[in-house]
């Protein structure tokens, strides 16, 4: 498929082909699901705990003798049903990792970029450069690519500028090829790619496929 190249001033300075498998692919929505259940899965922390009647603090007497008083009998302050007790199958520290391979967790970002490219939400910038590290600048940049409301911004390299000018920005968040974080790409509404971040990203989204020209043939 066919990509126009722009400045970033808007100007359309050429065009140049993106590869179909990467750009012009069908969204496979259930792996694109499974590959966000697993994302924030193993984002979590698992460090939640509660204390069970083992782990509290006192409750080692009995709180009144055992027969006589009319009351039912009880060991110890301690019991799930006294205020101050253990908790009964409370929450403990766990592990929520997801395991994902690797030919899935690329599929699924195929996916979306296909689909950011179908919704016409992808550009293309012959390089995105800045001046000086100003948010100002950046969020001027960004509206005259027609992306105000935020983007993903993958860059072809490391430029600290950009990254310092959009560090204070929530809905801006600038990568490279291989930091593209596929709830990012959700979460927001456009994709700025750098042309030189088009080729890395096309060289690794498809390594495990076989060439464009053998799936032509066939």
């Amino acid at each position: 498929m066919q990509s126009n190249v722009v400045d970033l001033r808007g100007t359309v300075l050429r065009s140049i082909d993106l590869d179909d498998r990467v750009f012009g692919i069908q969204p496979n929505q259930a792996v694109v699901h499974q590959a966000v259940v697993t994302q924030e899965a193993n984002a979590r922390q698992g460090t939640h705990d509660t204390r069970t009647r083992g782990e509290t603090a006192g409750g080692g007497k009995k709180p009144y003798r055992q027969k006589g008083t009319g009351y039912a009998r009880q060991g110890s302050r301690r019991a799930p049903h006294y205020r101050g007790g253990g908790i009964v199958f409370g929450p403990h520290p766990r592990s929520y990792e997801k395991a994902l391979p690797r030919k899935m967790r690329r599929l699924a970002l195929r996916s979306v970029l296909s689909a950011h490219a179908a919704e016409q939400t992808l550009t293309i910038v012959d390089a995105f450069t800045l001046g000086e590290a100003k948010t100002k600048s950046l969020l001027d940049v960004l509206s005259t690519l027609g992306a105000p409301e935020g983007a993903v911004i993958v860059l072809g390299e490391r430029s600290d500028m950009v990254f310092r000018a959009a560090r204070n920005l929530d809905r801006v968040h600038v990568v490279t090829p291989n930091g593209l974080n596929l709830l990012d790409l959700l979460r927001l509404p456009r994709v700025i790619l750098a042309e030189a971040a088009v080729a890395e990203l096309t060289r690794t989204l498809t390594a495990d496929l076989a060439p464009a020209s053998v799936e032509a043939a066939e």
